[in-house]
C-alpha cells in the first residue's frame, strides 16, 4: 500500500535471494542449538551409561547435520541461471531432502543396534536424575528448533524447511520418552532404558516415511490440488479471459512455476490477446503463495459460425 508494486524479472530474483538468506540463517541458529544440545546429551550418557539417551542424543547430532545439505541446497539456490541451468540450481532443495532422508535412516539403525546390543548384554544405567533432566533438555531443544523452522519454513515456502522442522518437534517427544526409561529403572525395571531406545528407533522410522513421502512427492512435481483450483478460478477471472486450461505448476526450491492456456476472442489482435496474457500472469502471481512466474499460452476461441463452417466440411 505504501509504494508501487512490480513482477518484474528483478524484482523476482531479489525476493529469491532474500527468502534464500532467511533459510540459512533459520539453518545456522537451529544446527548451533541442536549440536549444543546433543553435546550436552552426549556428556550426559557418557556419564551415565543410558542406552535411551544415547539413541536420542545420536538423533539429534543428526538433525543438526541434516541442516549441512540444506545449507549448501540454499546456497546453490541462490546462483542466477545461465544458458545450461536455465531455471536455476533452485531443485538442489530436493537432492538435499534425499540426503536428509538418509541421514534420519543412518540414525534409526544405528540407535536400533546401540538398543538391541543393550537388551542381550544389559548394563547398569546411573545418575538417573540427570539423563531425565538430558531428556528435558533435548526436548526444549528441539521444540525451539521447530518453532524456528516451521514459521521461517512457512514464511519463505521452503516444504524442505517446514518438514525439517516437524522432524525437529517429533524428536522432541522421542526426548521425553528418555524420561519415562529413567523412570523405569528408577523403579527397577532395567530393561525399560533399552526398550526405550527401541521406542525412539519407531519413532524414528515413522519421521523417516513421512520424509521419504514429502521428497518424492517433490521430486515427482506434486503440487496441492487446491493451488490448482486457485489458479484456474484466478486465470478466469481475468477481463477477457474465455476458457482456462492445461494449468501444470511444479516447485524449483521453495518458488512455484506455471504453465496454463487461456483462451481468448478469436478476433483480437496479437498485441491485446498478450496484454490478457500479462494480466493474467499478474493475477496468478498476486493471488497464489510462492508462484514466482507464469507462462500463459493464448489460443482463439471457436466462434458459432466457425464452427458450423469446420463441421460442415468435415461432413
Amino acid at each position: 500500500m505504501l509504494k508501487p508494486h512490480s513482477h518484474d524479472s528483478a524484482d523476482r530474483v531479489d525476493t529469491a535471494l532474500e527468502t534464500s538468506r532467511q533459510g540459512l540463517r533459520t539453518l545456522v541458529w537451529s544446527f548451533a542449538v541442536l549440536i549444543v544440545t546433543a553435546v550436552l546429551q552426549l556428556a550426559v550418557v557418557l556419564l551415565s551409561g543410558s542406552v535411551a539417551l544415547l539413541g536420542d542424543t545420536i538423533h539429534n547430532f543428526a538433525d543438526a547435520l541434516t541442516a549441512l545439505p540444506l545449507g549448501i541446497a540454499f546456497l546453490l539456490g541462490r546462483r542466477a541461471a545461465t544458458r545450461r541451468y536455465t531455471y536455476g540450481l533452485g531443485r538442489a532443495e530436493d537432492l538435499a531432502g534425499v540426503v536428509v532422508v538418509v541421514i534420519i535412516a543412518a540414525s534409526a539403525v544405528v540407535a536400533a543396534w546401540q538398543a538391541i546390543d543393550r537388551l542381550v548384554h544389559p548394563q547398569p544405567v546411573g545418575y538417573l536424575w540427570v539423563v531425565a533432566v538430558a531428556g528435558v533438555i533435548g526436548f526444549l531443544g528441539n521444540e525451539i528448533v521447530a518453532r524456528y523452522r516451521i514459521s521461517v519454513g512457512r514464511r519463505i515456502g521452503s516444504a524442505a524447511l517446514v518438514a525439517d522442522g516437524v522432524h525437529a518437534r517429533t524428536d522432541g517427544f522421542t526426548s521425553l520418552a528418555v524420561v519415562l526409561g529413567a523412570g523405569g529403572v528408577a523403579v527397577g525395571f532395567p530393561l525399560a532404558d533399552p526398550i526405550i531406545g527401541l521406542c525412539i528407533t519407531v519413532a524414528i522410522l515413522f519421521v523417516l516415511r513421512d520424509a521419504a513421502r514429502e521428497v518424492f512427492r517433490r521430486l515427482m512435481d506434486a503440487v496441492d490440488p487446491a493451488v490448482i483450483d486457485l489458479a484456474e478460478r484466478t486465470a478466469g477471472g481475468v477481463e477477457g479471459v474465455v476458457g482456462v486450461g492445461d494449468v501444470r505448476m511444479r516447485w524449483i526450491g521453495h518458488v512455484l512455476r506455471a504453465e496454463l492456456a487461456v483462451t481468448v476472442d478469436a478476433g483480437l489482435t496479437v498485441e491485446r490477446a498478450h496484454r490478457i496474457a500479462h494480466d493474467v500472469e499478474h493475477q496468478l502471481v498476486h493471488a497464489v503463495s510462492r508462484l514466482a512466474a507464469a507462462t500463459v499460452h493464448t489460443e482463439p476461441a471457436v466462434r458459432a459460425g466457425d464452427a458450423h463452417e469446420t463441421l460442415a466440411h468435415h461432413r
